[in-house]
């Protein structure tokens, strides 16, 4: 049976009441696990790093994490009411304080989203932490990574990091909404092949029922949908999410797809699943939702390469000769306005490092910045 997550996120709005009824919509939906995110702004996005859209209108996208924080007690507090409810507690830390916070409560599992497959150095807290486990005779906690906009030697460098053992891999393409016909779910048993772990889907596609049910014929044994109680509320990933009805037609068809498998074998198994969408969607669209199986970002990513995922960016104005502090830079997401900086794991080089030239706040680290 696959495991099947649903994706609360932040769309409880630091309301208890309303994440207690969305555990509930999840269980009550068929769902596995339910799955939160544990935000501090910080660790996350410069203050300047641009505006968002809201029904309500634009404000500050740092600002609207700034809203979404909630305490340690809050996630625990989730955490107990998740297991009264049989599911498992997922949750995705977005930075080092936010791992150790969520550690200290025991998940189930910790998802690294997609944003952060590069955060390198939360990444070796997490290897640490998992090694220190395995020394005391426990088995390291579940891990799940998520890898859109990503290349396969990213997920090669973060798998070099964390290992495979109690890890598995969601195939996913960042956009939001994601096209279903740029899923190549195909990849799905190629990169289970490349990694040897289990592999799945983190689907931000709207329909509830192409990317999750194909992705089961594709060899899938994980998928992840975001839930909402509305669709016209104003969480961050409430457009994309599946209202409570649409995520259990999306469970039943998952159950349909996996019958289907066991009964007629993996080949004969994504004919007849195949067959049943080529009937409402037509097979043209049917074979391109399956795609080549091969590794590359998707269109509908192409242009968050690099503004998603991590990169090195000053946190404050700083004059030519400035020696570089640890606290001077951070491992954030670029986003909307600023520019891109180098990869997180030129971190521990810069430290200590003088500047070469004036650098504006917020502005990504550049290796021209500096004086070697």
């Amino acid at each position: 049976m696959s495991l099947i997550i649903a994706e609360i996120g932040t769309s409880h709005e630091g309301s208890k009441k309303k994440a207690f009824e969305l555990i509930d919509a999840s269980a009550a939906s068929g769902a596995d696990a339910v799955k939160f995110q544990w935000v501090y702004a910080d660790e996350i996005l410069h203050p300047d790093t641009g505006f968002v859209k809201l029904p309500t209108g634009d404000i500050p996208l740092y600002e609207r994490f700034k809203q979404l924080e909630c305490k340690k007690e809050f996630y625990k507090e989730m955490l107990e009411y998740v297991h009264l409810k049989n599911c498992k507690f997922c949750c995705s830390p977005f930075g080092i304080k936010s791992l150790n916070e969520l550690l200290e409560i025991n998940p189930d599992i910790v998802k690294i989203a997609s944003p952060e497959l590069n955060h390198y150095e939360m990444l070796k807290v997490l290897r640490d932490y998992r090694s220190e486990q395995k020394k005391q005779g426990k088995s390291p906690v579940p891990v799940i990574l998520s890898s859109g906009v990503s290349k396969l030697s990213d997920i090669e460098k973060t798998l070099d990091i964390l290992g495979t053992e109690n890890v598995s891999l969601l195939h996913c393409v960042t956009s939001y909404p994601a096209p279903e016909e740029e899923y190549n779910l195909k990849l799905i048993t190629n990169l289970s092949s490349i990694f040897g772990i289990e592999c799945g889907v983190s689907d931000h596609s709207l329909d509830p029922m192409l990317v999750p049910a194909i992705s089961i014929g594709c060899g899938g044994s994980i998928v992840e949908k975001h839930i909402t109680l509305s669709r016209q509320t104003e969480g961050l990933d409430d457009p994309v999410a599946l209202e409570p009805e649409q995520f259990a037609l999306m469970v039943h068809v998952i159950h349909q797809s996996e019958a289907a498998i066991r009964h007629y074998g993996k080949e004969i198994g994504l004919q007849k699943i195949k067959e049943q969408f080529a009937e409402a969607v037509g097979i043209e669209k049917v074979e391109k939702i399956i795609g080549s199986g091969i590794k590359f970002l998707a269109p509908a990513e192409k242009m968050n390469y690099g503004r998603t995922n991590r990169s090195l960016h000053f946190m404050e104005s700083f004059e030519s000769g400035h020696i570089i502090s640890g606290n001077d830079i951070s491992i954030l997401r670029t986003e909307k306005i600023l520019t891109p900086g180098i990869s997180p794991e030129y971190y521990d080089l810069l430290v200590g490092k003088k500047l070469s030239k004036k650098v504006e706040k917020g502005a990504g680290v550049q290796l021209t910045d500096f004086l070697f």
